[in-house]
């Protein structure tokens, strides 16, 4: 953050990217990073594995580790960034897109006492849904043949699957979260935030959650974007920032 030491202790934002067998960062500009950044908060963008352009092992390192060693991963960069003492633990939220808002709603669900709040956009909640829903544009092949070799097999790893899927595992969220999706997104329609927000009251999570109709997988309209990150700053801030 503007202003700060190189070696502070500060709250912080980690950003688990989408994908999530992409390169999730790079040194070019980031908005969403430099947005938190300018809040005071230390962004912390960890390639966990499966992310690539860092070797086939650590590729096939995040094969259906789902829910597994990649959230283990997130876990790792908190620690190491507090050992460092470039964050206070106690003051770190998770946040994400598509995988990444996946990852930050299991985050708290396998890693408790971590994290203080968590963020997701356009995410994953159930992983069956990727195979059922035919209206996504997820296409026959990948879910015929990508998804049982990455994430897992419907049938032959059931049990896999649903210990790796948030709504499953709703009622052990024990953290705030926010919860956003566009009404238009076919990659990951959203059923899957609907389902989980529905599922996270009733059992009485404190779960927050906006629909922004009009968006797909991202954001098109600059108003609604401005919008989002008005309401991920409010909800952030509530946690990482000390009480006046």
């Amino acid at each position: 953050p503007p202003g700060a030491d190189a070696k502070q202790a500060l709250p912080a934002v980690l950003i688990a990217h989408g994908g999530p067998w992409v390169r999730g960062g790079s040194l070019r500009w980031s908005e969403q990073a430099q947005f938190f950044a300018t809040r005071g908060w230390r962004v912390l963008e960890p390639e966990f594995r499966g992310s690539r352009g860092y070797g086939i092992k650590h590729f096939r390192a995040g094969w259906k580790q789902w829910g597994g060693a990649m959230q283990d991963d997130l876990v790792d960069t908190v620690q190491w960034a507090a050992k460092q003492g470039l964050v206070d633990p106690a003051r770190v939220c998770i946040v994400g897109a598509s995988y990444g808002g996946y990852a930050a709603l299991m985050a708290p669900i396998v890693h408790p006492g971590v994290f203080k709040c968590a963020a997701s956009f356009v995410c994953v909640t159930d992983i069956n849904l990727m195979y059922d829903i035919s209206w996504s544009d997820l296409s026959e092949d990948w879910r015929r043949y990508g998804m049982p070799t990455l994430i897992g097999d419907q049938d032959k790893d059931a049990a896999l699957l649903a210990a790796s899927s948030p709504l499953k595992r709703v009622a052990e969220l024990k953290i705030p979260v926010l919860v956003t999706h566009g009404g238009e997104a076919r990659r990951v329609p959203i059923e899957h935030s609907r389902k989980f927000v529905n599922a996270a009251r009733s059992a009485g999570v404190a779960v927050q959650s906006h629909e922004y109709l009009d968006e797909g997988h991202g954001f098109f309209n600059p108003a609604n974007e401005a919008d989002h990150y008005r309401r991920l700053e409010t909800f952030l801030r509530q946690y990482l920032d000390p009480p006046i």
